[in-house]
Formats: C-alpha cells, structure tokens, sequence
C-alpha cells in the first residue's frame, strides 16, 4: 500500500509539473541578453540593400538563451509569414543559414537565422556539445518567438533546416504542427550517419559498441583533464588522396568562400563526445507522421544524396529510384542527369538539382541553390 501510496504521490507531483500554472513562465524575447554579440556585419555574404536586418534573443525550454539574425522586407507592412532557418551542423548563422534567411526576406518572407544552442554566439555550455532533443528543440523555440512577433502571421511558419539541420528540421515538423511547411537542403540525418558512419561503413551492433567504448574512455579522459577534447574541424590543409566529400566541405569552411572564426567546421571542430547521443537516437522514426508540406533539395552528385533519398521514403513509403549508397560514396562520378528532377508523392517533395555538390546548395557560388523553388513552395504552403 505504501508503494502504490508514493507511486501517486510521483505521478502527481509530474503531472503538476506540466501543466499550464506553472511559475516558471518563458520569455517571448529576452530583453536583458547576456550574450555578447557582435554588431558590425560579419557574415560570409554581402548584405543586401533590399532587407533590414537586428539581432534577436530568445530561449529555448532549457533556458539555453538563442541568438538570431532577423531579416525582414524592408519597407513591408502588415503580417508576414515568417522562417526560421538553422545549419549547416557546426557551422553559424554568419554563412549559410544567414544566407537562406536574407534571400527569403528578399522574397517578402520574415527570416531568422539562429545558431543552435551550444554553438556560436548562442548561449549554452560546455561548447561544441549537440542534442537531438535540444537541437530540435530550438527549432521549436525559433517557432515560439516568431509566433508572437507583431509583424508575423502565426499560422503562416516555417523552417529550413541545411545538412545536419536538415534532419533537425524534420524532426521538429515531425513533433510540431505550427510548422507548416519545412525545406531539407542537403540534408544530413546526424543520428544515422552516427551510428551506422559514412555510407553505412560502420553498421554492424559490434561496430557501434566499438564507438561506445571510445566514447566512454574520452569521458574518463576528459573528466581527468577537466576540459573536453575537440575533434578537429575540416582537416587543412588537405592530405593527397583525400576523399571527395572532405574536398567538398575544404572549399567551403576553409577557403575565404566559407570560412567564419565562429565555425566549429572552420576551426577547432566538435568535442569528441558532443554527439554520443545521437548513436541511439533515430531521429526520423516518426517523419511518415508529418502531415505538413516537406520539399528535399539535393544535389545529384553530392556524397550525402541518400540521406534524403531516406528521408523521403521515410515519409512516402516510395523510393525516388533504386541507387546505392555505394554510389554516392564516388558522387563524382556520377553522370550528371541520371537522378535529376523532381520526385513527387502528396505534399512530400524531393528535388535532385543536376551536377550539384553538397556544399554547391550552401551558398549562391554555384548558382544551382533554386531559389524560385523555395519561394513557390513557401507561398504554396504558407497561405
């Protein structure tokens, strides 16, 4: 009786702690950051004369204060549908999430662009750490703040998440249905290429406790030192011989095109131990579940393709075309215009963009980023 008497007692004291009474309100917009922000432009992108652009603050449900450039038309009037964009993983809001966020507002969307939690100038610590949870929760956060803003049309929200944000981003359209529409841009789920590695190489149950034993020696390392070993961003300067997808983020993080003092991938990368979550967490178990829009932008010779080849049967039930993770391991030697085009299934999208790379849909050097895509699905699904 006296265990059944606690067991009540428990699960009372939960459920009070979740309901709508409680003390601990959020903040809309934390007016008192203490976050140390620069003011200058600094970005990886020229500004554009046709947005105006402040700095924002806002806390996700940890009480992990967000930093976010917001974007808006200038000269607009009246309710605007709005985006929150985040990504690449390990990268800032100063490259290409900024850059999706600006173009957006170009286009007469109101647009953040935040840097996650941990990252950045994001609060958050230790540094260079990652959640699934936490990491989709602050795109959830990013929904909050932009639900109340003056200038925003509430039912009008929705988010872009680029490569590792990509998978985020599914994730919370997954959780949420505020969000109404959601862009995937070469788009990498963190949490499967952590627990079965580059193109499926480190997939077996004895290989994945290989990783847990690692991951379990550099926390007694790192417990010992009292400081966290960081793994390194893209290697430089590049070793002969290197892999496609290594050259691939090297033109971008480490070159004047990309680089930022900010970014994990430019410098000193992720801690070690900063994504051992993600080994256990499937992240796009319930993306079949979405009932919003989805649009998957790949590039056809990208080495990342066959995550949102994934992606999309997750959510359709339907392969795009019956390529191999092989393949996209040697994406450079794919033909261009073998996958190209668009694969439809209800409101779920995948566009493969012809010749593309994985960093080529980061930002504008290319030119292949389909602006006009995005914009139509947005105003589409945003009305």
């Amino acid at each position: 009786m006296h265990r059944m008497t606690t067991i009540v007692v428990l699960a009372a004291g939960l459920l009070a702690a979740c309901t709508p009474k409680c003390e601990n309100k959020p903040n809309n917009e934390n007016m008192n950051s203490t976050l140390e922000m620069t003011q200058e432009w600094d970005k990886t992108f020229a500004k554009s004369e046709k947005v105006e652009h402040r700095k924002v603050t806002f806390k996700n449900r940890y009480g992990i204060e967000l930093a976010a450039d917001l974007y808006s038309p200038k000269g607009s009037e009246g309710k605007l549908p709005a985006i929150a964009v985040s990504g690449p993983f390990g990268a800032v809001k100063e490259q290409s999430s900024g850059l999706y966020a600006q173009h957006m507002a170009e286009m007469g969307f109101l647009a953040i662009a935040f840097d996650p939690s941990f990252t950045g100038e994001s609060g958050g610590e230790p540094r260079r750490m990652a959640s699934p949870d936490i990491n989709t929760e602050d795109f959830l956060a990013a929904v909050d703040f932009l639900s109340v803003q003056d200038n925003v049309d509430p039912q009008r929200i929705g988010i872009i998440g680029i490569c590792g944000f990509g998978g985020m981003a599914i994730n919370a359209a997954a959780l949420d249905p505020r969000i109404k529409a959601t862009v995937a841009s070469t788009m990498y789920d963190m949490t499967k290429v952590s627990r079965e590695g580059y193109f499926m190489s480190e997939a077996t149950k004895e290989q994945r406790m290989e990783k847990r034993k690692a991951m379990a020696a550099q926390r007694t390392e790192d417990f010992r030192n009292g400081a966290y070993k960081r793994a390194g961003g893209v290697i430089d300067p590049l070793p002969e011989g290197a892999p496609w997808f290594v050259k691939d983020y090297h033109s971008y993080y480490k070159t004047k095109r990309g680089y930022h003092e900010r970014s994990g991938n430019s410098t000193d990368g992720w801690n070690v131990v900063g994504c051992q979550s993600f080994i256990n967490q499937p992240i796009l178990d319930y993306a079949d579940e979405i009932e919003s829009a989805v649009l998957l932008l790949h590039g056809e010779k990208a080495h990342s393709r066959y995550f949102s080849e994934y992606a999309y049967e997750k959510m359709t039930g339907k392969k795009a075309f019956a390529s191999s993770v092989a393949e996209c391991a040697t994406a450079n030697e794919i033909p261009t215009g073998k996958y190209a085009g668009s694969y439809k299934e209800g409101n779920k999208e995948l566009m493969i963009i012809a010749g593309a790379s994985h960093v080529d849909l980061y930002d504008d050097q290319a030119g292949v980023i389909p602006y006009e895509k995005i914009e139509a699905f947005f105003k589409e699904n945003l009305k």
